[in-house]
């Protein structure tokens, strides 16, 4: 099986397995809880000692926040679309909704980056996951 960086994309859009397109990144009935291993194909999601994939979808979460939300509000205040009220309100509140409902996109699309970039290294490409302990590159 040949995995496609068009078919990476639209995994990770959709928060699916970037190596089977399963619906395994997340542990059914939990909002915040990623899989270490997908169910469907044994890709190994989440590793204990690779902070990479944590840090990296918490950064991308940080800046879609602000520049999607946050930067909006604040040129909606600028530009006296919204009272000094209302967007310190949305401000204030959307700085923990926004990233709390983004937070499984995040995840998604940080995996989605990496092997955007990176396809070969998916065990579906004949890779070793994403540590890089494939020397075939």
């Amino acid at each position: 099986m040949k995995v496609t960086r068009v078919q990476i994309i639209a995994r990770g859009l959709t928060n699916r397995c970037p190596n089977c397109g399963g619906r395994t990144l997340f542990k059914p009935g939990t909002f915040f809880k990623v899989n270490q291993i997908c169910a469907a194909c044994g890709f190994e999601i989440e590793r204990g000692n690779d902070e990479g994939f944590f840090l990296g979808s918490m950064s991308l979460n940080f800046g879609v926040t602000l520049v999607g939300f946050l930067m909006p509000v604040l040129l909606l205040w600028c530009f006296k679309v919204i009272g000094d009220t209302t967007a310190g309100v949305l401000a204030g509140a959307g700085s923990f909704a926004f990233p709390t409902m983004f937070y499984r996109s995040s995840r998604s699309w940080w995996l989605m980056n990496y092997y955007i970039f990176l396809p070969h290294h998916l065990p579906a490409n004949g890779g070793k996951g994403r540590s890089g302990e494939d020397d075939n590159i």
